[in-house]
């Protein structure tokens, strides 16, 4: 039996479309993972035999083929558990497929009893549900908060893989998870330009570039107080909006760097340290220069 789910693969800050197919036939029991999947799906044959079967569920003894596709683009993230551990129930007949299934998309990486870990780059991938038709996000609780912003989505927040199941069955069905405001307190910023003595051109020269969206270049010997007029820049530029905060948001998603509040509008900055290369602040590799 054929079971098919849509899902979505990272590629820079975006996602693109990955159909998740699953089929048991007749012959030796095996597991055949294709489509270039890199080693954290690989490794995901085990975590979903084992959330399975911790789980109250039945790991099917046939000729299991999954396949990734289109099968020409490498794969990468554990977010494929959840749809791939759907997709066996789905074949192997512990689930019923329902109309809801077209239009639910799933995420999430299974621990070994059965639980939804959180995963990296959830925001694109719900962005990407978003603009690709679907109605309805299963996701790990964890990344709830950076995707409550998206709109038009029923974000569905799940803990367990049992959980998942009682929802597509029709048993019990998830709670929605209600849209989060974002955090746009700009007091909260712990630096204050008011700290600073002295340097009034260099202040000035802030409030100029802040005013009207300048760029500015401070040069100058160590110690002057480059880096603590940087640093407290951010305190007075006008908070992000809803598409800026979205846009910093997906960046710390993908990253998986919980050091910012999610869906935050105080301007973010980075201090790269200044023996940091080209690369290592910009990035590299074939990926990026596509």
């Amino acid at each position: 039996m054929l079971a098919r789910l849509g899902s979505a693969s990272l590629r820079g800050l975006d996602a693109e479309r990955v159909d998740v197919e699953v089929e048991l036939s007749r012959g030796l029991p095996c597991w055949n993972l294709v489509g270039l999947p890199e080693a954290a799906i690989r490794e995901s044959r085990e975590r979903i035999r084992s959330a399975l079967i911790n789980s109250g569920f039945e790991f099917p003894l046939n000729h299991i083929t999954v396949n990734l596709a289109p099968a020409n683009r490498k794969k990468d993230g554990s977010h494929f558990d959840l749809p791939i551990a759907t997709g066996i129930l789905l074949a192997s007949g512990q689930l019923t497929a329902s109309g809801v299934m077209d239009k639910t998309f799933l995420l999430g990486e299974l621990a070994l009893d059965g639980r939804i870990n959180p995963v990296a780059g959830a925001l694109p991938m719900v962005m990407f549900a978003r603009a690709a038709g679907y109605h309805h996000v299963i996701l790990p609780v964890v990344n709830v908060a950076e995707v409550t912003a998206v709109d038009h989505l029923q974000i569905l927040p799940a803990r367990t893989l049992l959980e998942v199941f009682k929802h597509l069955a029709g048993q019990q069905p998830l709670q929605p998870a209600s849209a989060a405001p974002g955090h746009d307190d700009m007091a909260s910023f712990p630096l204050d330009m008011a700290d600073i003595r002295g340097q009034q051109q260099a202040r000035r020269a802030l409030e100029i570039a802040a005013a009207r969206g300048h760029h500015i270049l401070m040069t100058g010997p160590p110690g002057v107080g480059k880096s603590m007029l940087a640093q407290r820049l951010p305190g007075i530029l006008p908070p992000l909006t809803l598409e800026q905060a979205l846009e910093v948001t997906r960046i710390y998603s993908v990253a998986q760097d919980h050091s910012r509040p999610p869906m935050s509008r105080i301007p973010p900055f980075r201090q790269p340290h200044h023996s940091a290369s080209d690369v290592a602040i910009i990035g590299g590799g074939c990926e990026f220069q596509k």
